[in-house]
């Protein structure tokens, strides 16, 4: 199915707000990928936080399908997500690293190929992102795909060890979450020392966002160890 007209964007707005969000995705993955990349990537600076985890999910679904079709337009839009993460940009990559961690999560030659490229930004000798709120999306792109691919994130515990005892709770959360998921023993100690924390935070996991504490994330790590 083609997206044609100015209703298009608000189509998908209609969808991603819909109550079944897997149905709605199910019924984006109808449409043409390189057509609805385009006005998925717009809703990653929308207003709305939940219609912006949606798009990421949505997002993942729909270039992990692209790359089935035809791999280098998928390549293409994987750079496109880096170059967003570029000073050289003159933007702020809000989402990309998000999406980075969805499409890598699902699609295992992207993964192969850009899971890497995900770790480095985390990496002070590498591509070590300096601003607080874009960390935030790498440590959750991190954990995402520490959830299906943790062999693509060897000797990542190491750098995310740093984050369990930043000033930002949602650094901490999902440092937290990504160790759980890559179970690193070596950091149970780190964990345990978290698991009393209260500070609330949102927490985009299952295609739900919920308010959990810290201290439960670590916790919920600490249990997959």
């Amino acid at each position: 199915m083609e997206l044609k007209g100015r209703r298009s964007k608000q189509l998908l707005r209609e969808l991603l707000s819909a109550k079944d969000i897997r149905a709605s995705i199910e019924t984006i993955c109808q449409y043409s990928p390189r057509q609805s990349v385009n006005f998925l990537f717009s809703f990653f600076y929308d207003k709305e936080e939940i219609l912006r985890w949606r798009a990421i999910s949505a997002f993942g679904r729909v270039v992990s399908m692209l790359a089935e079709q035809n791999m280098e337009s998928a390549r293409v839009i994987m750079r496109r997500l880096m170059w967003n993460l570029n000073d050289e940009s003159g933007g702020i990559g809000w989402g990309s690293p998000e999406a980075m961690g969805e499409v890598t999560a699902i699609h295992p030659e992207l993964a192969k190929e850009f899971s890497r490229m995900l770790r480095s930004y985390i990496r002070p000798e590498e591509n070590f992102l300096e601003y607080e709120m874009l960390q935030r999306g790498v440590l959750w792109g991190i954990g995402r795909l520490a959830e299906t691919r943790p062999e693509c994130l060897m000797q990542t515990d190491l750098y995310l060890h740093p984050f369990l005892e930043s000033n930002d709770a949602y650094h901490r959360g999902f440092a937290a979450w990504a160790l759980g998921n890559l179970k690193s023993k070596p950091s149970a100690s780190a964990l345990e020392r978290l698991i009393q924390e209260k500070n609330e935070i949102l927490f985009f996991n299952d295609l739900e966002l919920k308010t959990v504490t810290v201290g439960s994330l670590a916790n919920d790590a600490l249990c997959k160890l």
